[in-house]
């Protein structure tokens, strides 16, 4: 595993990535709004190996061992923006055929992906995504930020983020709750997916609703399914490491 922080167009990120197969894809790991490379623990090692892939794992600009952000402030479409930095970090590395694995903002950041760049892009495994904002999702990050202000929240998260994390909390919870914020939707790109879809959700996730999942595998061109996880919530790959683990590679190894 090669570990480096590269510049792309100025961002300074984090980047693991082990490629000794030539002929197979990378699996590229796509973290939440609190995530890290380190938060993902062992799944793409693991996923790795048993689907004999290479892998890419990155922190995104304010997270993990990738510089600050320069401020909280977000314009709309940051997802759309964190998805065309993908590109470039793709053409930076000279990895033209991925599996995109994605988990919340990582998982419409896969979505974004995939539908602008399908060129590069071989399939998508989005987790816990966001196409729209719900009543629900607002509920979560309220929560999320009451937790911050009462619990041990904040100190939890500077193990993985050191003293960037006050700065990636407010531009996650402001941007989420601003009032231009509420309209945003990326369905009218679902239709340009056409690489197969997993989408993994589980039953209770605290942030989004099951017309996530519904709306968008109903909506991309191309093959789509869904996997509902029952019992438990936003967070599939750590509450049922083992269903989602094996769900991945039956996904994974029917394609390749």
């Amino acid at each position: 595993m090669e570990r480096r922080i590269i510049d792309v167009k100025g961002q300074k990120l984090y980047t693991e990535y082990h490629n000794s197969n030539k002929k197979r894809p990378t699996i590229v790991f796509l973290h939440d709004s609190l995530g890290s490379v380190e938060l993902w623990r062992d799944l793409p090692a693991k996923l790795s190996e048993a689907t004999q892939s290479n892998v890419l794992v990155y922190d995104r600009l304010g997270y993990g061992k990738s510089y600050p952000m320069l401020s909280h402030e977000r314009a709309v479409n940051y997802m759309e923006q964190e998805a065309d930095l993908l590109n470039e970090v793709l053409t930076q590395l000279n990895i033209d055929k991925v599996i995109l694995f994605g988990h919340s903002d990582g998982g419409t950041i896969a979505l974004i992906t995939a539908a602008k760049y399908h060129e590069r892009v071989e399939a998508v495994i989005c987790e816990a995504g966001h196409i729209f904002v719900e009543d629900v999702t607002l509920k979560g990050v309220y929560d999320a930020w009451e937790a911050y202000k009462t619990t041990n929240l904040s100190e939890r998260l500077k193990k993985y983020h050191g003293d960037k994390v006050e700065m990636l909390f407010k531009a996650w919870t402001e941007t989420w709750t601003r009032d231009d914020y509420r309209s945003w939707n990326i369905e009218y790109l679902l239709k340009d997916i056409i690489c197969p879809l997993l989408f993994i959700q589980g039953e209770y996730d605290e942030y989004g609703t099951l017309n996530q999942v519904e709306k968008t595998v109903s909506q991309v061109s191309g093959s789509s399914e869904k996997y509902i996880i029952s019992g438990v919530g936003h967070t599939p790959h750590k509450e049922s490491p083992e269903l989602v683990f094996e769900k991945s590679v039956e996904f994974i190894s029917k394609l390749f």
